[in-house]
C-alpha cells in the first residue's frame, strides 16, 4: 500500500498575517535566481503562436525521461514570474522537469490575432498538453496553475475528465466565481489590485483594436475604470461572449469541479484579498479526485513563512511540488487532505 500524501502545516510569522502584507511582500521579494530558460514557439491553427519556456535549475540535471509539469501563470504574468521560478526550483529538487506556458501576448511579444487570453481559454491549454504528450509520449505529465491560470487549469480538467494525458495537477489561489471576483476589484482595496492589471490589459487591447478593428470601440476601451468594464468592452466581444456576466458564468472554475478525474491539489487562502468568499466547500469535498488545502491565512499567491521577509520560505509552491512529484513518480497516493 502506498503511503498517503500529508500536507505540511502552513506557519506564517505573526508579523505577516495580514493578507495584504503576505500578497505584497511575497510577490515583491521572491527570487528568480538560478533558473534559466529555453524558449520554443508553437504555432496555432488560427495563425497565432504560443511561447513555451522550458526551465532549467542551476546545479540540477534532469533526464528527458523525468516527469514534466506544465505551469500556467496568472493574469498579466508570464512563465518567468517569481512564483513560477520558485515552483521550477521546488520541482527540480524532486526530480521533475518543468515548462511554463506564456499565454498569448504574455511572452514579451504581442500576439498576432485580435484575441488575447482569458480565464477560460482552455483550447490553448489543450493544444500545449497534446503537443507535450506527443513529444514525450512515455513521460508522466502534470500541471500547475496560479490565480487566473489556476481557474484555467481547473476548467480544462473538468472539461476533459479522465480523457487527458495529465496524471496530476495542483492549483494555487484559484478564483472559483469570477462574478464575485469582479465585485472585489470594483470596491475598496480591491480597486488597487485591479488597477495594476487594467492599464496593461488596456494597452494590449488598444494595439489590437487599432491593428485588427473588428468593431471594437477604442474610446470605450480607453475609458474603462474597472475589470468588469474591460471585460464588457474587450474580453467578451472579442472572445464570443454576450457580455462580462456571460463570460464569468461560462468560465468560472466552480462549474467544472465535478468533472475533474485527475488527482488535483487545490491550495487557497480564505483571506485571499483578490477574491470574495467564493470557496465552494461542498463541491470540493464531493469530488474524491480533489484534495483541498485551505488555510486561514496566506493572501494571494503568497503563503510566505518566516519572520524575515528576505528569507521567506514559500509554502504553496513547496506543497504543489511535493504533491506533483509524489503523484508523477508514483511515490504515494494523495489522500485525506484537510
Amino acid at each position: 500500500m502506498q503511503p498517503a500524501f500529508d500536507i505540511e502545516a502552513f506557519t506564517p510569522s505573526p508579523l505577516w498575517l495580514s493578507a495584504h502584507a503576505q500578497t505584497i511582500l511575497a510577490n515583491s521579494l521572491r527570487s528568480t535566481d538560478g533558473v534559466r530558460f529555453h524558449r520554443l514557439r508553437l504555432d496555432t491553427q488560427d495563425g497565432d503562436f504560443i511561447d513555451l519556456d522550458f526551465a532549467s535549475v542551476a546545479g540540477i540535471h534532469l533526464a528527458p525521461s523525468a516527469p514534466l509539469v506544465l505551469l500556467l501563470h496568472g493574469l498579466e504574468g508570464s512563465a518567468r514570474r517569481s512564483y513560477a521560478c520558485e515552483t521550477y526550483r521546488q520541482l527540480a529538487r524532486r526530480g521533475v522537469r518543468a515548462v511554463g506556458m506564456n499565454f498569448r501576448s504574455c511572452s514579451g511579444e504581442m500576439n498576432r490575432t485580435q484575441g488575447l487570453y482569458h480565464a477560460g481559454k482552455t483550447d490553448d491549454v489543450a493544444l500545449v498538453v497534446k503537443w507535450l504528450h506527443g513529444r514525450w509520449p512515455h513521460v508522466r505529465l502534470g500541471a500547475a496553475g496560479f490565480s487566473l491560470g489556476a481557474n484555467m487549469l481547473l476548467k480544462y480538467l473538468g472539461e476533459n475528465g479522465a480523457n487527458t494525458p495529465l496524471d496530476g495537477a495542483a492549483v494555487v489561489s484559484p478564483p472559483f466565481d469570477l462574478e464575485r471576483a469582479s465585485e472585489v476589484f470594483e470596491n475598496g482595496t480591491g480597486r488597487r489590485y485591479g488597477a495594476r492589471f487594467l492599464s496593461s490589459l488596456q494597452a494590449k487591447a488598444l494595439v489590437h483594436a487599432r491593428r485588427n478593428g473588428g468593431g471594437l470601440n477604442v474610446d470605450r476601451i480607453l475609458n474603462v475604470q474597472s475589470m468588469r468594464e474591460f471585460d464588457n468592452a474587450f474580453t467578451a466581444p472579442v472572445h464570443g461572449f454576450r457580455d462580462a456576466a456571460d463570460y464569468y458564468n461560462q468560465v468560472s472554475s466552480k462549474y467544472y469541479l465535478d468533472g475533474i478525474r485527475v488527482n488535483t491539489l487545490v491550495i487557497r487562502a480564505m483571506d485571499d484579498p483578490m477574491f470574495a468568499n467564493d470557496i465552494p466547500h461542498a463541491l470540493l469535498a464531493a469530488n474524491p479526485a480533489i484534495f483541498p488545502a485551505l488555510t486561514p491565512y496566506g493572501g494571494h499567491v503568497a503563503f510566505a513563512e518566516g519572520s524575515r521577509p528576505r528569507h521567506f520560505r514559500y509554502w504553496a509552491e513547496r506543497q504543489a511540488a511535493r504533491f506533483l512529484a509524489g503523484t508523477l513518480n508514483n511515490d504515494y497516493q494523495p489522500s485525506g487532505l484537510a
